[in-house]
């Protein structure tokens, strides 16, 4: 699956410092505005400490891990949404992910400029915010009547609801709050204007860009998360972060440690990216390999087959499946299967993350 993650925010906030240290491109990361035009894309790997005991029990010569695509963005100015700065650009680029990963400045450096003379997470929020839900808007302004028009002419209930939807949108919008954070409470399928683009709609999570002293501070980590809630926060020293992505992995733990860093901020948002993609894991393993397989959480086994190779899918006959823990109690596939912990699941199967597979089908 090749979904993607938009890294927004606004200029001079550590974007490109952040997409350096997740994929270590060597994307630009400059101190003036607009260094990022043409948006720049990675593969990150998520972090997965399953692939590793499985390879270990199956003597797999390599790991794959699931992957999310992150892509930088040119950094958003107040007036995007009438073509402000680069805002057309921003706009066409963010309506081709499928998620929003804003990045929010918290520290203070006297030496990297602001926008607006200084950070005030608060106010940065909602100047994205703000232009997304106008760009949202002026979507909404054009539409809503033809389909009011089409649903009256045409008496069809389907585009009935699909123009009293997107009405709702544009009253929710209307009131100030983004269509992913109160489209559920308002009773909004959003489903149905899919094909509407609207920016608000994608999944959103934040990045609280903060120094070392911000991280210690729970009472201002508290605030923040509630500022963007019930969307996910993360909390990461960007610059240290990207020094760490720098080091080979033994150094970078010895450093970490160090600072008293646990896992490193990055794997803790690439895992959040998934979750907000709404992606879950299926693992195999073998010989040959050990891996991590991408699917939409919902799944049913046939679907997850057909990740694999297509013809998976439409030869499916079983799949095999041992739960991760299972099998690592039990020490084999075969070990499980005579301990009576391998079952056989059919066509409407729902996939779980962690659940080992092998596949039955008809070439």
């Amino acid at each position: 699956m090749s979904l993607s993650i938009g890294i927004v925010g606004l200029p001079n906030v550590g974007k490109s410092t952040l997409f350096n240290a997740l994929t270590k491109a060597g994307a630009l990361a400059s101190n003036y505005p607009f260094a990022t035009i043409e948006p720049n894309v990675g593969i990150v790997g998520i972090p997965d400490s399953r692939l590793a005991v499985l390879a270990e029990l199956s003597g797999s010569d390599r790991i794959v891990p699931a992957a999310v695509q992150f892509t930088d963005i040119a950094g958003l100015v107040r007036g995007a949404s009438a073509g402000q700065g680069l805002g057309n650009q921003f706009l066409a680029h963010i309506r081709e992910a499928d998620a929003i990963c804003q990045v929010v400045r918290v520290f203070t450096d006297p030496d990297v400029s602001h926008v607006d003379g200084a950070p005030a997470p608060e106010r940065d929020i909602d100047t994205v915010s703000t232009e997304l839900m106008l760009a949202d808007l002026q979507t909404l302004a054009k539409a809503v009547p033809r389909l009011e028009k089409e649903a009256r002419s045409a008496r069809d209930p389907q585009r009935s609801a699909y123009a009293e939807t997107a009405a709702a949108a544009q009253r929710l919008l209307d009131g100030g709050t983004l269509l992913a954070a109160g489209a559920a409470g308002a009773g909004i399928e959003l489903a149905v204007v899919a094909d509407l683009h609207l920016l608000t709609a994608k999944p959103f999570l934040y990045v609280f860009n903060m120094d070392e002293a911000g991280l210690a501070d729970k009472e201002l980590r508290d605030r923040l998360a509630g500022l963007v809630a019930p969307a996910e926060a993360i909390f990461l020293d960007v610059k240290t972060e990207a020094e760490l992505a720098e080091l080979p992995p033994e150094d970078a733990a010895e450093l970490a440690a160090g600072l008293g860093l646990g896992e490193p901020g990055l794997a803790t948002l690439a895992r959040a990216g998934f979750r907000a993609l709404g992606l879950s894991t299926f693992l195999t393993t073998g010989p040959k390999e050990s891996r991590a397989w991408t699917i939409p959480v919902g799944a049913t086994a046939p679907e997850a087959a057909g990740v694999i190779h297509s013809d998976f899918q439409r030869g499916f006959i079983k799949a095999e499946i041992v739960t991760y823990d299972d099998l690592v109690a039990a020490g084999s596939l075969a070990a499980a299967r005579s301990a009576g912990k391998a079952r056989m699941e059919g066509k409407d199967y729902v996939m779980q993350d962690g659940d080992v597979v092998e596949f039955r089908f008809n070439v």
